[in-house]
Parts: C-alpha cells; sequence; structure tokens
C-alpha cells in the first residue's frame, strides 16, 4: 500500500513490513518521512512519492545522467540509488536549485547561453554541473587534469576539463557547446 494524499493535504503511510521501511529524506531542504518498499529507488521516491518530476527517467541504467540530483552535496544518477539506504540523506533536484524566485546562475547561465533544445537533460545537466563545479572548488582532479596539478587549490575549468568532468550526462539534441559555454560563464 502506497502513501495516499488526502484533502487535507496529510499523509497516510502504510505500515512497515518484512519487504517495506520508514525512512526520512531531506528534499530540496524538507524532511519527508517515508514508508517504502526496499526496491524503490530515489528516483522513484522523487516521481512516484513526491511529484517532483524535474529529475528525468532517461536510460534507468545509470548511463545517461538524466536522473543525475545531489546526494549530501555529491551528484549521482538517482535511478541506481536504492532510497532505505540514504536514509537521513540530504537530496537538492533541479527544483531546490533555486533560490525562491531566484535562479541558480547555472540556470540563467543556460537560458542566456540557450544550453538547451528538448530539455529532457537539462535538470540532469545542471546538478551535474552545480555538483562538478564544487568538485572543482574542492580541488578533485579529473582525468583530463595536467600531471602538475597538485590539489592544492580550485581546478582549472578549461573547456577540455568542463567536457570530461560533465561527460556522464548525455545530451541527445547535441547542445554540449553552449552547455560548456554556459558553465564557463558561472566558473569565471
Amino acid at each position: 500500500m502506497e502513501p495516499t494524499s488526502r484533502p487535507e493535504g496529510t499523509v497516510t503511510q502504510s505500515p512497515v513490513s518484512a519487504h517495506r521501511s520508514s525512512l526520512t529524506l531531506r528534499v530540496n531542504g524538507t524532511q519527508r518521512p517515508l514508508t517504502l518498499d526496499h526496491r524503490t529507488t530515489v528516483l522513484d521516491v522523487l516521481r512516484e512519492h513526491l511529484d517532483l518530476t524535474g529529475t528525468k527517467k532517461g536510460c534507468d541504467h545509470g548511463q545517461c545522467g538524466a536522473c543525475t540530483v545531489l546526494v549530501d552535496g555529491r551528484r549521482a544518477n538517482s535511478c541506481l540509488l536504492l532510497a532505505v539506504a540514504h536514509d537521513g540523506a540530504d537530496i537538492t533536484t533541479v527544483e531546490g536549485l533555486a533560490d525562491g524566485a531566484s535562479l541558480h546562475p547555472l540556470q540563467e547561465a543556460f537560458i542566456a547561453r540557450d544550453a538547451l533544445q528538448c530539455g529532457y537533460c537539462t535538470p540532469g545537466q545542471l546538478c551535474s554541473a552545480v555538483g562538478m563545479l564544487t568538485e572543482a572548488a574542492d580541488g578533485h582532479p579529473s582525468h583530463v587534469t595536467p600531471p602538475e596539478y597538485t590539489g592544492g587549490g580550485e581546478a582549472e575549468l578549461t573547456p577540455m576539463e568542463i567536457r570530461e568532468r560533465m561527460s556522464g550526462n548525455l545530451c541527445r539534441c547535441g547542445a554540449y557547446p553552449s552547455i560548456v559555454r554556459a558553465i564557463e560563464d558561472v566558473a569565471r
């Protein structure tokens, strides 16, 4: 039995069983208590249980990046994460990037650079870019980071560095040049 919404806005939870567990996820700053089947992915929680449909289901195998969200500040493919394994996690979706009516700087840059076409991959691209900028600021190297880089400061985000770090996010429309330029705009 899945959680059901009542007209008053209350949620009734089904009882915990051998195949279900109670957990709490903090999604976009809001604590969300849930009782879920153990096989439920974070992606399905977001889309089917919390009606946060910005995160997209692309390949459902962790290969396209359309489902990328931030989990405790790190980017992750939500289609590969079992929700019960993330009890207490802080999850940020594309809906949580904006600060009220103010868009995140990457959202603004994607619009300004026309870094999308159909838009299906855009939520995952945005969440991945936010995570990637944090990783670079924290000094994490990538496969193409020059060998002389010692990790003592922020990694330089050249176009080649951005392409490598974003390589887990596919865009069927081929908006890659504009995506890279939008990320460069924010990284400066």
